[in-house]
C-alpha cells in the first residue's frame, strides 16, 4: 500500500517496503518451482517399418510431465513472473483468466503456490475433467455459454474485484524470453544435439495463444537455424483462414472442440510471419490420431497432440515422397486421461457427429506401406 508523507515542501508517496519483499518472495518460489522440475522428455516416435530407411525420424516433446500436466505449465509460469515482475501481482491480488481449460490448471497451481484467489472463466464445453483439476488447486471455475464472451469476463471480473486479468492470448509472446533462458525451443535443440539430425528441417505446433509458435519461430531465426515452423489449426479456429489471407481481422464466432487450440479470433500472441506453413486438421483426424498414437506408444493423449501428430505424419510423408531426409519435432502437449467423457468416448463422438473412420484408415495404411492417402470427408 501507498504511504503519504509531507516532507515540508512537498507532498510524496511510497510504496509499503512489505509489498517488496512479498513480491521478491513470490518470485523466489515459482523459480523454486521451475528448479525441482526435471526437463521434460524428447520420445522417438515409433514410424512404420517402410519408412526406416528413408532417412527421416519424428520426435515427441512430452510437454504432459510437467507438475500440472501439460504445455501449458511453461505458459503460467512465464505469466506469473511477467505479472509480479510488471507489479501486477501483490499479495491478495485476486487473478482470472480466460482459458479453454489446460491454462487454467497450471495458472490456479501458481495461484495456490502464492496464496492468491484465481477464476478461471471458460467455455461450458470444457471437459469435467479439466474443472475438477482447477477446483481441486482451490481456484474458481467461471462458466460461459459463448467461448468468445470469455475474454471480457475475464476482464470484467478482474475490475470488479480490483485484481489482474493474466491474459494468456496477449502475453503469452512476451512472457517467455524467446532468445533461450531455457524456454521450450532451447530444450528441444539441447536434446536433439546428439541425433543424427540434430537440426530439425520442422517443428509443428498448435495454436492457442499463439505463444509456442512465436517463441520456436523467433528461436530458430535468432539462431540462424534453417529449421522451418508448422502451425497446425483445428476446425473453426480464426489462424489458418487469418493467415492464409494475411486478415488478422478474421473471425469465425465458433469455438474449438480440440481443447488447448483453435480460437475464434486470431489471437494477439499470434506471430504470423514467424510462421513457415499452415495445416488444417479436421477434428476427426485430430481424434483419430491422438487414439492412434495412444495405442501405438501406450501412453494416452489429448486432441491437440492428435492434431500435431497428423500434421507432422502429413509433413514427413512429403519428405520421404520428395526423398528429403531430417527430422520433425512435435507436441505431446497433455495426457488423454483428461478426455475421457469427450474424445475416447464413442457416445461423445456420436453425439457430436464426428467419425474418426476415415481418418483411422489413413493412419493404419499410412504404418502398413508408409503410404500417405488423404481421406475423402464424409
Amino acid at each position: 500500500m501507498l504511504e503519504p508523507h509531507d516532507d515540508g515542501c512537498c507532498r510524496t508517496a511510497e510504496r509499503d517496503s512489505a509489498d517488496r519483499t512479498w513480491v521478491h518472495d513470490a518470485i523466489r518460489k515459482v523459480e523454486a518451482d521451475a528448479n525441482r522440475s526435471a526437463d521434460t522428455h524428447l520420445h522417438v516416435f515409433p514410424l512404420p517399418a517402410a519408412l526406416r530407411s528413408k532417412d527421416v525420424d519424428l520426435y515427441l516433446k512430452d510437454e504432459s510431465v510437467h507438475p500440472t500436466g501439460s504445455l501449458k505449465h511453461r505458459l503460467a509460469r512465464s505469466l506469473f513472473l511477467y505479472g509480479l515482475v510488471n507489479g501486477w501481482i501483490r499479495e491478495g491480488t485476486t487473478l482470472t483468466e480466460a482459458s479453454s481449460g489446460s491454462t487454467a490448471v497450471s495458472e490456479a497451481y501458481f495461484a495456490r503456490l502464492l496464496g492468491l484467489p484465481f477464476v478461471a472463466v471458460m467455455p461450458a464445453s470444457t471437459s469435467q475433467e479439466k474443472v475438477a483439476l482447477i477446483e481441486f488447486y482451490g481456484a474458481r471455475c467461471h462458466l460461459v455459454d459463448d467461448p468468445a464472451s470469455v475474454y471480457d469476463e475475464a476482464r470484467r471480473l478482474a475490475d470488479e474485484s480490483g485484481g489482474h486479468y493474466l491474459d494468456q492470448f496477449t502475453y503469452a509472446e512476451r512472457a517467455t524470453d524467446w532468445r533461450g533462458n531455457n524456454n521450450i525451443a532451447e530444450s528441444i535443440f539441447e536434446q536433439l544435439s546428439r541425433e543424427r539430425h540434430p537440426v530439425p528441417a520442422w517443428v509443428v505446433v498448435g495454436a492457442g495463444t499463439g505463444g509456442t509458435s512465436a517463441t520456436i519461430g523467433r528461436y530458430v531465426r535468432y539462431q540462424r537455424y534453417d529449421t522451418r515452423v508448422c502451425v497446425v489449426d483445428p476446425e473453426n479456429s480464426a489462424f489458418f483462414p487469418g493467415w492464409t489471407t494475411g486478415d488478422g481481422t478474421v473471425t469465425t464466432h465458433k469455438g474449438s472442440r480440440i481443447e488447448g487450440i483453435g480460437r475464434p479470433r486470431v489471437e494477439p500472441s499470434f506471430m504470423p510471419a514467424v510462421v513457415d506453413a499452415m495445416i488444417c486438421v479436421p477434428d476427426a483426424a485430430s481424434i483419430a490420431a491422438a487414439r492412434w498414437c495412444s495405442e501405438l506408444t501406450g501412453r494416452m493423449v489429448g486432441g491437440s497432440t492428435g492434431t500435431a501428430l497428423w500434421g507432422a505424419l502429413r509433413t514427413i510423408a512429403t519428405m520421404c515422397q520428395e526423398g528429403r531426409p531430417g527430422s520433425v519435432v512435435t507436441l505431446l502437449c497433455d495426457g488423454g486421461e483428461r478426455y475421457a467423457h469427450t474424445y475416447y468416448d464413442d457416445g461423445w463422438l456420436a453425439a457430436q457427429g464426428i467419425d474418426i473412420a476415415p481418418y483411422t484408415s489413413t493412419l493404419e495404411k499410412f504404418a502398413d506401406t508408409g503410404e500417405w492417402v488423404e481421406p475423402v470427408r464424409p
